[in-house]
């Protein structure tokens, strides 16, 4: 009895906002569409076009032509700047901010680094840990080695690997000792030993544990 009681309520209401309910539905319905032509018409396509307009930004950034990488050449080819301004919503847009972090970084313009480099984000682990640790050398150049050693100890943890880990972690030990924090710093150099004794920097962190137990 309760049971059909309940059937009756809800069939009640259901005739009673009968049409409130199918403005709900084609409301919801609209919307669904709506997205799926945005994503098939506009961003998919706009995603590969920014992908081939930044091709020879990352040619340039890969030869170390930091400018051309930035602001283009003037004509035939966009810069990471670029990109970011005219493909703002694309996944291109979203990397650009990365190389342009980085490329401020090594023009020597930290502030305009940190900037482009917090406004990257991405699912990327490898990648984001190396945002997260050219972000430290950006705050670690400008004298504020606590948040350098903030974003130092993220990319520490975010992607751990043999290789870029122990690097990582050597940049913690050194801020930590530019803070003062020689304890902590033994203990970071001492992980990349123990912790990745395949490494390269495992054969020759030692002087760096002797040089943190020294300032104890």
């Amino acid at each position: 009895m309760a049971v059909e009681d309940a059937l009756s309520k809800s069939e009640q209401f259901i005739e009673k906002n009968q049409r409130i309910i199918t403005i709900v539905i084609g409301l919801v319905v609209v919307l669904i569409l709506a997205y799926l032509g945005y994503q098939r018409y506009f961003l998919i396509p706009k995603n590969k076009e920014a992908q081939e307009q930044m091709f020879m930004a990352e040619k340039y950034f890969e030869k170390d032509s930091f400018d051309l990488a930035l602001y283009g050449d003037g004509g035939n080819y966009l810069g990471f700047l670029d990109i970011i301004d005219d493909y703002g919503v694309t996944k291109s847009a979203n990397m650009a901010q990365y190389y342009a972090g980085v490329c401020f970084l090594h023009r020597g313009e930290y502030d305009n680094a940190i900037d482009y480099l917090k406004k990257f984000n991405s699912k990327d682990i490898m990648v984001s840990a190396m945002a997260q640790s050219a972000m430290g050398d950006a705050y670690m150049e400008n004298g504020d080695a606590k948040k350098a050693l903030h974003h130092y100890k993220n990319a520490a943890t975010t992607h751990q690997n043999e290789f870029s880990t122990p690097y990582y972690l050597l940049k913690v030990g050194m801020a930590s000792e530019e803070l003062g924090l020689f304890n902590d710093a033994v203990s970071a150099y001492e992980k990349i030993k123990l912790d990745w004794p395949k490494s390269t920097l495992s054969r020759d962190v030692d002087k760096y544990i002797a040089r943190a137990k020294g300032k104890i």
